[in-house]
């Protein structure tokens, strides 16, 4: 009887030690600073699903989210203070002008998701109907600024046909109560939580007017060169936490209860249809991949609006070659 409990016991321990080698142990996972935007939200389910799964792990990787304005992830990218950033095209190319090694590396929307959303029945029925009409936008700068310049110039106006007002995150209460007529919004946001309480909107998506690079995980140059296969390994976690919340939206959301306040428990309010509805948006079926004919819009569109000068390669901006 002694044997075999010294057989069981030795075949325990052996199997919890492969068991343990199988799956990078906490002392040996890299923690990297990932710049998200924003707050806590549901539109980051991917990552928290990948924190969840196990999906950074497996790559080694102990994930820090920073919360905050994206163009402040950016500059920080760029400085090597955070490795990696959630940023839209037009940032990046931004930042490019003003010398920031920055590169895009995995694109995660694969239509621009900003728009401007009016209430019905207030006479804004095209987007030419918004000259001489108050805008409300987030701030003077970021992809909801881009988005709003975008569609401007679509109708053939500018700012001085317009009122801007920077409304911070109050689009809704603002505009819900006629503070302005208009407002900037991401469009499976917003909206939601508008036609929740009941109202009905129009939304001009920027998508339609214009094809531009929408958000997408960037790091920097120095990474790419230093750090390869830690790009590599974020690129393919970070995909695996896009897949799997786009196959499981259900179980998605209820790993962003874990992470964000005051979510309904049951995935069938207006949250679950803000987590579904950005899930339309992302690039699942282009498995990550970045349009040279996107970068072309977008870099065109900056030009126009005088925000870059500087010439370069639009190639060396973004890079397909750590995608899954």
């Amino acid at each position: 009887m002694k044997t075999h409990a010294r057989l069981l016991t030795t075949f325990i321990l052996s199997l919890v030690w492969m068991l343990t080698a199988c799956r990078p142990s906490s002392h040996r996972l890299e923690t990297i600073d990932l710049a998200v935007g924003y707050i806590p939200n549901v539109q980051f389910a991917p990552f928290y699903v990948a924190m969840e799964k196990g999906f950074f792990e497996d790559e080694g990787i102990d994930i820090n989210l920073i919360y905050g304005y994206e163009i402040d992830g950016v500059s920080l990218v760029g400085a090597g203070e955070y490795q990696f950033a959630v940023a839209s095209g037009e940032q990046v190319l931004l930042a490019r002008d003003k010398e920031l090694p920055v590169v895009y590396v995995m694109n995660w929307y694969d239509e621009f998701p900003v728009g401007i959303t009016v209430l019905k029945n207030t006479g804004i029925d095209e987007l030419r109907d918004l000259r001489g009409k108050t805008i409300g936008t987030p701030a003077l700068q970021g992809a909801s600024y881009i988005g709003m310049e975008a569609l401007l110039h679509a109708a053939e106006l500018t700012e001085d046909d317009v009122q801007v007002e920077v409304i911070g995150y109050a689009q809704v209460e603002l505009l819900s109560t006629g503070q302005v007529d208009a407002a900037v919004v991401y469009l499976a946001n917003e909206p939601v939580q508008l036609e929740a309480a009941g109202y009905d909107v129009t939304s001009f998506h920027v998508s339609d007017y214009s094809e531009l690079v929408a958000n997408g995980l960037v790091t920097s140059a120095d990474t790419i060169q230093n750090q390869p296969e830690l790009v590599k390994r974020m690129v393919r976690a970070t995909f695996r936490g896009m897949q799997y919340a786009a196959d499981h939206p259900e179980e998605a959301y209820a790993i962003c209860l874990l992470y964000v306040e005051n979510l309904p428990e049951q995935p069938t309010g207006q949250q679950y249809d803000v987590l579904t509805r950005s899930i339309a948006f992302w690039s699942i079926e282009d498995g990550g991949n970045s349009e040279i004919e996107q970068w072309q819009n977008t870099d065109e569109l900056l030009r126009n609006l005088g925000m870059i000068t500087k010439t370069y390669p639009l190639e060396s901006i973004f890079t397909n070659q750590f995608l899954p």
